[in-house]
C-alpha cells in the first residue's frame, strides 16, 4: 500500500541512480525530465474520450508515481482539478466499485466498533498532520453512496497536497463506513462497502464510532492532526459538527468550507454594488440542507461583524427557501427543524421562490438545492429587474444538478450578473463581451484554513478563523478579475492564494489564544516552510510543527 516518496519505475531516474538501486534494465533507457514525462501524460489524457477515463488513468498514476502524480496537478491545475475533483468526482464515487483497483485510504466499517484504533494503526505512515473522511451519506448532490464516497477524501487532500504544500506522505483519505440506505448499491453484486443499512444504525451507535475514530486518531498522531468532516448527510453534519468542533482541531467543509468560499465572493461582488456593505444586502437562500444553513449562519455573523449589530438583527436579512416553500415561523406546511429555526421570520407562508423574490427582492441569490434548472429565465429576469448588479451563486454541483449555467445567468441578465457557480463553466461571450465567470470552489479557502490551523497548532478552528480566511480570499480579487465577472482570484496561483489564507487563519489562532504553539517571529516564513513539498526535488519529510 505505501508508496515510496520517489518512485524506482520513473524514467526520471538517472543512469547511475539506476544501477544503484538496481532497476537497471527494467526500465527503457531513456531519461526524461519531469516536464518530459508530464508532457507524455498529458498526450495520453487528452486521448481518452470520457472524464471518467481520464481521472482512472490520473488515480492509476496517483498510485504508481506519486511524484509525477503530482507535478502534473501543481504544474496544470487548471485541466487537471475537473477532473481529479469536481465534477468528475461526482461520477466517479458512482462507479467506485466498479474501477476500485487500490484502497489508498482506510476503510472502517460500524462493525469494528471498539476496535478503531487497531485499524488506523495499519495505515503504515507515522505521522500524519490531515485527514479528510466521510461517512458517504451525502455525496456531492449525489445522496448516499456510503463506500463509494472515498473519491471525496481522496480528491480532497490531493489538493491539500498541490494547493497547500503538505507531504503526500502525511494525508490519510478515510471512509466510515455504517452501511447505505442506497437499494442499487445493497442490489449491485460489485459493492465494495458494508452490505447491510445505514438506518440499522441508531444515532448514538453512529456518534460513538465517529467519537472513537476521533480519539483514535488523536492517541496515534496527536491533538494537532487536522480532521475535516466530508459530506455527512445534512442533519448528521450539523450536529456532529456542533458536538466536536470545540474539542479538536477540525471543521466540516460542506458547511464552513462552503460558507467562507461563499461570503468571499460575497465581500469580493460588494465594490460592485449600489450598496457596498454587507449588513445592507438582502439574501435569499434556495436550498436549507448543511450547505445553505452553513453559509447563513457565517453570512449572519460576518454582517453583525462588520455592520455593529447584534446577530438577531443579521439574520433578518437572510431569508431561505426549501421544498416546502418560504422558510417562516408557524409554517402551516411544517418541515422546520432546529437547523432552520433560526432563518423562520414572521411572514405569511410563500409557496414558490418565484413569488418569493418578488415579496423579498434580494440583491444576492445563492442556489443550493441541488435542483437543476431551478434559476430558470423568470427567477433570472426578476432578479436583474430589481438590481443593477445581481448577485448569483448556483453553488450545486455536479453539473448536472446547477441551479442554472453561467450561459442563461449572464444572457438573462442582459449582462449583469455577478455570477459565480459550484461546477466550472466555459466563458460565456456576451453582446460582444467575454464573462470568465469562475468557479466558487471550496479549494480556495479549505487548504488555507487546514494549513493555518496546522501552522498554528490551533486547539480548534473558530468562526473567527473562517472569516479571516473568507476576507483574505477576497482581498486578493483584482478590479481586473471583476471587469470579468470574476469574483474570484485566478485558480492559477492558488498556492500564493492558499499562503495568504493559511498566514490570515494562523494570525487569528494566535491573536484569539487559540494556537498552542509560540508566534514565530515571521508568519510568512513559517507558512512557507510548511508547505515544502515540491515533487521535482528530493523530499526528506518535515517533522510536525
Amino acid at each position: 500500500m505505501k508508496v515510496p516518496t520517489a518512485s524506482s519505475s520513473s524514467l526520471a531516474l538517472p543512469i547511475v541512480e539506476r544501477e544503484i538501486i538496481g532497476v537497471q534494465g527494467l526500465l527503457p533507457a531513456s531519461v526524461q525530465s519531469p516536464s518530459q514525462i508530464v508532457d507524455r501524460f498529458l498526450t495520453y489524457i487528452n486521448s481518452l474520450s470520457s472524464d471518467l477515463n481520464k481521472f482512472v488513468f490520473v488515480q492509476q498514476l496517483h498510485v504508481s508515481d506519486r511524484d509525477m502524480f503530482y507535478h502534473l496537478l501543481i504544474n496544470h491545475i487548471e485541466m487537471m482539478m475537473p477532473i481529479v475533483y469536481t465534477p468528475t468526482v461526482g461520477l466517479a464515487c458512482q462507479r467506485w466499485s466498479d474501477i476500485y483497483f487500490n484502497p489508498q485510504g482506510l476503510y472502517i466499517p460500524i462493525t469494528a466498533a471498539g476496535r478503531v484504533s487497531t485499524i488506523l494503526n495499519h495505515w503504515p505512515e507515522q505521522d500524519v498532520s490531515a485527514i479528510v473522511f466521510t461517512d458517504g451519506g451525502r455525496i456531492l448532490g449525489l445522496g448516499d453512496l456510503a463506500a463509494n464516497g472515498m473519491g471525496i477524501p481522496i480528491g480532497k487532500l490531493s489538493l491539500y497536497v498541490t494547493c497547500a504544500g503538505i507531504h503526500p506522505s502525511q494525508v490519510l483519505p478515510v471512509v466510515l463506513d455504517v452501511g447505505t440506505d442506497n437499494e442499487e448499491l445493497l442490489n449491485d453484486p460489485n459493492y465494495i462497502g458494508l452490505r447491510q443499512r445505514r438506518s440499522k444504525t441508531s444515532q448514538i451507535s453512529f456518534d460513538e464510532f465517529v467519537g472513537e475514530f476521533l480519539s483514535a486518531v488523536v492517541a496515534r498522531y496527536g491533538r494537532h492532526t487536522l480532521m475535516q468532516f466530508e459530506d455527512f448527510a445534512t442533519n448528521d453534519a450539523l450536529r456532529l459538527l456542533s458536538k466536536y468542533r470545540h474539542a479538536y482541531m477540525t471543521f466540516n467543509d460542506d458547511v464552513q468550507g462552503t460558507a467562507a468560499m461563499t461570503l468571499a465572493g460575497i465581500l469580493s461582488a460588494l465594490p460592485l454594488l449600489k450598496s457596498k456593505h454587507l449588513h445592507e444586502q438582502t439574501i435569499v437562500f434556495s436550498g436549507a440542507g448543511s450547505a445553505g444553513i452553513g453559509i447563513a449562519q457565517m453570512i449572519a455573523h460576518a454582517m453583525a461583524v462588520s455592520g455593529d449589530i447584534d446577530y438577531e438583527t443579521a439574520r433578518k436579512n437572510i431569508w431561505a427557501v426549501d421544498s416546502r416553500g418560504l422558510i417562516v415561523a408557524d409554517r402551516p406546511k411544517g418541515g422546520l427543524d432546529e437547523n432552520k429555526m433560526p432563518f423562520a421570520h414572521q411572514h405569511e407562508p410563500v409557496d414558490n421562490l418565484s413569488d418569493v423574490i418578488d415579496i423579498i427582492k434580494p440583491t444576492v441569490l445563492i442556489g443550493v438545492s441541488s435542483q437543476a434548472n431551478s434559476f430558470d429565465s423568470i427567477i433570472l429576469n426578476k432578479m436583474a429587474n430589481y438590481n443593477e448588479r445581481p448577485v448569483i451563486f448556483a453553488l450545486s454541483n455536479p453539473t448536472s444538478k446547477s441551479e442554472c449555467s453561467a450561459e442563461d445567468a449572464i444572457k438573462f441578465t442582459n449582462g449583469r450578473a455577478l455570477f459565480a457557480s459550484g461546477s466550472p463553466f466555459a466563458p460565456v461571450e456576451y453582446n460582444s463581451q467575454i464573462f470568465d465567470t469562475c468557479q466558487a470552489n471550496n479549494v480556495y479557502v479549505f487548504p488555507g484554513i487546514g494549513l493555518g490551523a496546522i501552522v498554528a497548532s490551533a486547539s480548534q478552528i473558530s468562526d473567527e478563523m473562517l472569516m479571516a480566511a473568507a476576507q483574505a480570499l477576497a482581498d486578493q480579487v483584482s478590479d481586473e478579475d471583476r471587469s470579468v465577472g470574476s469574483l474570484y482570484p485566478h485558480i492559477k496561483d492558488i498556492r500564493n492564494i492558499t499562503a495568504h489564507i493559511a498566514m490570515a487563519v494562523a494570525r487569528e489562532a494566535f491573536n484569539s489564544s487559540l494556537a498552542t504553539v509560540p508566534q514565530p517571529k515571521c508568519l510568512e516564513s513559517a507558512v512557507k516552510e510548511a508547505m515544502m513539498y515540491n515533487p521535482t526535488v528530493p523530499q526528506s519529510i518535515p517533522c510536525k510543527l
